[in-house]
């Protein structure tokens, strides 16, 4: 009797990842491409670290971000830890992106990810005129212009916006600000992007300033409407919500092309 080479190849498997919460469930898939912070996410739901820490910062219009258990009330040791930055350029901050947060460039030049904490990209939707628009150009010319007294009128109308954490509104702002500070400060500040990540910003939407910056590594494949139903819940003036939003994990182990196809996302292996 021939046994055909092909039924004894082992079938990949992965993993469908859960986040529980009382408004609903959010469910995951981690990349191959970003090894390291696959490998690390898994483990930490296998060792139950995510169960009861809470979602600690949320932002309507941005992202909601969780995984840090010392705001847990004291649930686990601090993690110290980070991981090697993993940028792949295919995986970019669309709306549903699982994030690793990290510390600022100033003390981390490296840009390497917290082992624990994550965020999922709500975002919003942009014009191409607004992504056509080189980020930083812009936020240092307007950085310009809000310390000249002659422009005090629009540093009040932007600390306004702050106070009241409007950030979509805050975001949109400082886009509109684009032919301002081309004329007053005589610069260019427009740049190319990518036809697939204009595409995905101008539909869908994200938070494209972050891109290439922090490590994506997975996507949310269902529990969008959860999300924004977080990112909604009033806060206090560091983020968090009033109300506790508290997490527990779980993860289903399928053979990837199932997994994939089930939610419609291209298989890594053909």
């Amino acid at each position: 009797m021939m046994v055909s080479v092909s039924n004894c190849q082992s079938v990949k498997k992965d993993y469908l990842i859960t986040l529980h919460t009382d408004y609903g469930n959010i469910r995951l898939v981690l990349y191959d491409e970003t090894p390291l912070h696959k490998e690390n996410f898994l483990k930490r739901v296998r060792n139950n670290a995510y169960d009861s820490v809470i979602f600690h910062r949320v932002i309507e219009g941005f992202m909601i971000q969780g995984g840090d258990p010392p705001r847990s009330a004291g649930t686990a040791e601090a993690d110290t830890g980070t991981l090697s930055a993993e940028l792949v350029p295919k995986y970019f901050h669309h709306r549903g992106a699982l994030a690793a947060a990290r510390q600022g460039d100033a003390v981390n030049p490296e840009r390497k990810s917290s082992v624990s904490q994550f965020y999922i990209v709500q975002g919003r939707t942009y014009t191409e005129e607004e992504l056509l628009i080189d980020r930083d150009k812009l936020l240092q010319g307007l950085s310009q212009l809000i310390m000249d007294p002659n422009y005090d009128t629009l540093r009040q109308a932007f600390m306004a916006l702050e106070e009241k954490g409007d950030w979509s509104a805050y975001q949109a702002k400082i886009y509109a600000c684009k032919p301002l500070i081309e004329q007053a400060l005589d610069i260019n500040v427009s740049q190319q992007m990518s036809p697939d990540r204009l595409s995905a910003y101008t539909q869908i939407g994200g938070t494209p300033h972050l891109d290439d910056t922090y490590t994506v590594f997975g996507r949310v494949v269902e529990g969008m409407e959860v999300v924004d139903t977080i990112a909604a819940l009033p806060r206090d003036r560091a983020d968090q919500p009033l109300t506790h939003v508290f997490m527990h994990t779980s993860m289903e182990e399928l053979p990837q092309k199932e997994l994939y196809a089930r939610y419609g996302l291209n298989t890594l292996e053909e």
